[in-house]
């Protein structure tokens, strides 16, 4: 079975999906709609795909799933709407930034029995994959502690900042989705701290740029998490777990990996810059796990209930900064 894909945003995230989707011999893009015409055209001339208003997708018998990638506040409503459809959703985190709305989302979802994967792509990363395969395999013992590293090379636009969320549920949600996936337990309290260290005007904005976590689960397994607006030497992004018998990583990756040694020293190429480039391979790997959830019944994993703790944990950075404590999650999710 081919999967017949809408595309729902034809910006920045929607191109890197395009890409994915008509990569995939199981998949067929047949349309994508975005406010912005120019945008949509240009990946309808790209891909050989119609372009269709959201509502021409949604009525649409040609069409078996949607990717969302779309604004944030448009992704609650927009699952809502597709899972009435009786369409299978792929949608970008977060599904919203309000943890009722997503709670509330999620329940029409379990009523028609919907389909919902969440984009946390980095669990599909080979490298990270790889790390959690050495987990399961026993070759580390029992998970005691990972340290996730995650730097972007630069700050985006403050008009972006202003409607983001802010870093915690933008940028760390992430690292709080990699988190669970490495320490195998669900997280009981949340510790952060935050600074503006980079642009003066990302405080202004009411937001920060450089932040640190503790997370602990119940058992005391901890996760520690360091995140930074800016990275000068590229897109910075490792992980390291530690256990009973030893310890798994995963390196920076580079474009090309080679290193050069001769009188002036040992060099290496840059890394890669930014993610669009650094994860093509997690892109790829997620939307076929997806189309593994329409063709083969497969779970979607990460699914709703995944972007909803996700969430929570962002909420819970957002209060322990603001009240200068650790915050428990039972206090979020009851």
């Amino acid at each position: 079975m081919t999967v017949r894909f809408g595309l729902l945003g034809a910006g920045r995230i929607g191109k890197v999906h395009a890409k994915a989707i008509t990569g995939d011999a199981n998949a067929k893009l047949v349309a994508v709609a975005d406010a912005m015409a120019p945008a949509a055209q240009a990946i309808a001339d790209q891909y050989g795909c119609a372009v269709r208003t959201i509502e021409e997708i949604e009525a649409a018998s040609d069409i078996d799933a949607v990717v969302i990638c779309t604004p944030t506040t448009t992704h609650a409503d927009l699952i809502e709407r597709f899972a009435k459809a009786g369409k299978a959703i792929f949608c970008e985190k977060p599904v919203d930034l309000s943890l009722d709305r997503v709670k509330a989302c999620l329940a029409v979802v379990e009523q028609t029995k919907a389909k919902l994967m969440v984009g946390f792509n980095r669990r599909f990363d080979p490298h990270f994959r790889a790390v959690r395969a050495a987990i399961d395999a026993g070759q580390i013992g029992a998970v005691e502690m990972v340290t996730i590293t995650s730097r972007d090379p630069g700050a985006p636009p403050v008009s972006y900042i202003q409607q983001s969320g802010g870093i915690f549920r933008d940028m760390t949600i992430h690292d709080f989705d990699m988190a669970r996936f490495l320490l195998g337990e669900e997280i009981e309290t949340v510790f952060a701290t935050a600074a503006v260290l980079v642009d003066p005007e990302i405080g202004k904005a009411g937001d920060f740029d450089s932040v640190s976590l503790i997370l602990k689960t119940a058992s005391g397994k901890q996760a520690v998490i360091s995140n930074s607006r800016r990275a000068t030497y590229g897109y910075d992004q490792r992980i390291e777990v530690h256990g009973a018998t030893g310890m798994v990583a995963a390196e920076n990756q580079r474009p090309v990996s080679i290193e050069v040694a001769n009188a002036q020293g040992y060099t290496r190429p840059p890394l890669h810059d930014f993610f669009m480039t650094r994860y093509t391979e997690a892109y790829a790997a997620e939307i076929a796990h997806f189309i593994k959830v329409v063709t083969e019944g497969a779970a979607p994993k990460p699914d709703g209930r995944d972007g909803m703790i996700a969430l929570a944990l962002a909420d819970a950075a957002v209060r322990s900064v603001a009240e200068g404590r650790a915050v428990k999650m039972s206090e979020l999710l009851g």
